[in-house]
């Protein structure tokens, strides 16, 4: 499964390190590390430190490989 957060919208709350911490860690006291590609075995462990972000940094699989498959919109279509 592949994971993204989104650095720009955590807060460093750290929810997501006390319930998977095999996938996340902080570097200092607010900087997130993670593993961005984790076996499906985390799976549940990594859906519940999704539900527990609370600004929602963190996609999963699904999510990220949707949001790569869609073309960008017309209003960021650089040839129209």
């Amino acid at each position: 499964m592949r994971l993204v957060v989104d650095l720009n919208r955590c807060q460093g709350y750290a929810q997501c390190v006390f319930l998977a911490p095999d996938v996340f860690s902080l570097n200092g006291e607010e900087a997130l590390r993670y593993t961005p590609y984790v076996d499906d075995a985390r799976r549940e462990q990594v859906a519940a430190a999704m539900a527990a972000c609370p600004v929602q940094a963190i996609l999963m699989d699904d999510v990220v490989d949707d949001m790569m498959d869609d073309p960008l919109p017309a209003a960021f279509d650089v040839h129209h």
